[in-house]
C-alpha cells in the first residue's frame, strides 16, 4: 500500500504526533510519500525512514492509494486541490480545533493507521461544487468542498447580490455576503451565520445570507441540480469571492455561476464512526452546560 502523507506548518508541540505517525506506518510496511510543502517543514525536525518526496508535478493518481493529512479542517481543504478528481480515499488526523473533516484524535493515532492499513474503513462521499466566470477567476482551482462565499470589501459599504435559480429571480440580498454552502460547509461558515445543518446524503446546497439588512431573509436550501448566477452591486468596483479558504477580488461588473462539480471527495469513515457520532461529539449534543 502506498500512503501519502499532506500537512502545512503547525505548533512544534505537534511534532511527537506526527513522529507517532511516521513509526506507526513503518510498522505497518507501507510505503510512505510525503508532499514536497511538509517535507520541507519536517526536514531535520523528526526521525523518519526513507519516504518519497511528492512533488507538485507528480500524477498521484498513478501511485497513492490513501491520503493522510495532519494538521485541521483546512489543511484538509488545502489537499483537496492536490488530489482533485482522483477519488483517492482521504483520512484527517486532527491537530486543530474542533476537526468536522479532519476528525482521528491526535491519541488514536496508532489505532487509525491500523485500521487504514488493513483496510478497514468505509467511504463517505462528498459532493463538492464548482465556480465559473467569464473572468475565470480561479483558474483551474474552482472548486469548493465547504463553501464559496460572496463578500463586501473590509472597508466598504454593505452589497446587494441578485441570485438567480436556474435562470429565474429567486432573491436580491442586502448585506454584508452570502455563503453558498455544501453539505459539507453545513457545519462550517454556514452555521456560524444561522445556516442549517445538511446531512451529507441530501443531495443540497444552502445560501445563507451574511448580516443581512432585511430581517425577513432566511437560509434557504436547494437540490443540488441547480445552477446558481449572481450579480453584484456595490459602492466600490469590487467585492471578495471566496473558493474555501482561497479568495480573489471581484470586479462589480462580473456574472459568475455556482453548481456541483463533477466529482467527489472520498472521505475514510472508520469502523467505530458515523456522521451522527461526529455531530455529537464536536457540538457537544446532550451535554448540559450547567455542569460546567
Amino acid at each position: 500500500m502506498n500512503i501519502a502523507i499532506y500537512g502545512r506548518q503547525f505548533n512544534q508541540d505537534a511534532l511527537p504526533y506526527v513522529q507517532e505517525v511516521f513509526d506507526n506506518l513503518a510498522h505497518h510496511g507501507v510505503e510512505v510519500y510525503v508532499h514536497h510543502q511538509l517535507n520541507e517543514f519536517i526536514t531535520d525536525k523528526i526521525r523518519t525512514p526513507t519516504y518519497h518526496v511528492l512533488k507538485e508535478v507528480d500524477n498521484v493518481k498513478d501511485h497513492i492509494d490513501v491520503f493522510i493529512t495532519l494538521g485541521g479542517d483546512g489543511t484538509m481543504l488545502d489537499m483537496v486541490n492536490v488530489i482533485r478528481d482522483t477519488g483517492i480515499p482521504v483520512i484527517g488526523i486532527n491537530f486543530g480545533r474542533l476537526g468536522f473533516l479532519a476528525t482521528i484524535n491526535k491519541n488514536d493515532i496508532a489505532a487509525a493507521i491500523f485500521a487504514v492499513a488493513n483496510g478497514q474503513y468505509s467511504l463517505d462521499s462528498r459532493e463538492l461544487m464548482c465556480i465559473d466566470s467569464d473572468t475565470n477567476v480561479f483558474g483551474k482551482d474552482n472548486f469548493a468542498l465547504n463553501d464559496i462565499t460572496i463578500h463586501k470589501r473590509d472597508d466598504a459599504a454593505m452589497i446587494t447580490t441578485h441570485v438567480f435559480l436556474n435562470n429565474e429571480f429567486l432573491n436580491a440580498y442586502w448585506g454584508d455576503g452570502l455563503i453558498i454552502s455544501t453539505a459539507t460547509g453545513s457545519t462550517a461558515y454556514s452555521l456560524s451565520c444561522g445556516g442549517p445543518i445538511i446531512f451529507p446524503t441530501s443531495n443540497s446546497f444552502a445560501i445563507t445570507p451574511v448580516a443581512p439588512h432585511n430581517l425577513n431573509v432566511r437560509p434557504i436550501i436547494l437540490p443540488d441540480t441547480s445552477i446558481l448566477s449572481f450579480e453584484v452591486e456595490c459602492r466600490g468596483n469590487n467585492y471578495l469571492i471566496s473558493c474555501d479558504s482561497r479568495t480573489e477580488v471581484a470586479n462589480k461588473d462580473m456574472r459568475f455561476y455556482v453548481r456541483k462539480a463533477g466529482f467527489n471527495l472520498n472521505l475514510i469513515r472508520l469502523n467505530n464512526e458515523s456522521y451522527l457520532t461526529t455531530l455529537r461529539n464536536k457540538l457537544m449534543w446532550g451535554l448540559d452546560a450547567r455542569n460546567y
